[in-house]
């Protein structure tokens, strides 16, 4: 029993700093905030299942497709590394990851941005797939599933959880979040590296 709380903790962590649930928060207000309460839960509800269907989709046939396309686990690890830092780098000198067009309307913000790439990106599929090299698979699909359900709650009580930290409580805990989704960026592309060169 012991070495499954120690697997899941092993898969949890890097999950949850890649999905950065906390400092999706900002985002989704910005997304979401022309809508009704209504409207955020749905855009909630439509986000995380959207995230879990690219995420159990890439578990599933993920390495089937880098077979057919030629690509290696290091390459991935490289690219996805090298987006990662530029987003990071882009959020703690500018204060934001991408640019939030005027999504608020629409009903497919849930979708795209939201459930990807904002939840599920690349550092999440990353993530998936370097974890799959390394524990077993039911490991990381509970601790995958785990992440979404707190980012799950997140979304639904986000007006709460803002009114409770403020706009300066997010920030800098985003802040902290992007640099450590910085850290695991410069990890994978020196992992990609240590791989080829290995």
């Amino acid at each position: 029993m012991a070495e499954i709380f120690r697997e899941l903790a092993l898969t949890f962590v890097p999950l949850f700093v890649a999905m950065d649930p906390v400092g999706n928060l900002p985002i989704f207000l910005t997304l979401t905030q022309e809508g009704t309460a209504t409207h955020r839960k749905k855009t909630a509800n439509l986000a995380t299942l959207t995230a879990f269907g690219v995420g159990l989709l890439f578990v599933a046939v993920g390495r089937a497709i880098f077979s057919l396309l030629g690509i290696e686990v290091a390459d991935f690890l490289m690219a996805g590394g090298i987006i990662l830092l530029i987003l990071a780098i882009r959020y703690l000198i500018t204060g934001k990851a991408l640019e939030t067009e005027d999504f608020s309307a629409s009903e497919t913000i849930g979708v795209v941005p939201l459930g990807t790439p904002l939840v599920v990106g690349p550092a999440v599929l990353a993530a998936l797939l370097l974890l799959m090299g390394q524990h077993h698979i039911a490991i990381v699909l509970s601790s995958f599933v785990i992440n979404l359900v707190i980012q799950w709650v997140l979304f639904r009580q986000a007006t709460r959880i803002v009114a409770f930290l403020g706009n300066t409580g997010v920030s800098a805990i985003s802040k902290v979040i992007m640099l450590l989704l910085a850290a695991i960026a410069v990890k994978m592309i020196r992992e990609g590296i240590m791989t080829i060169l290995g």
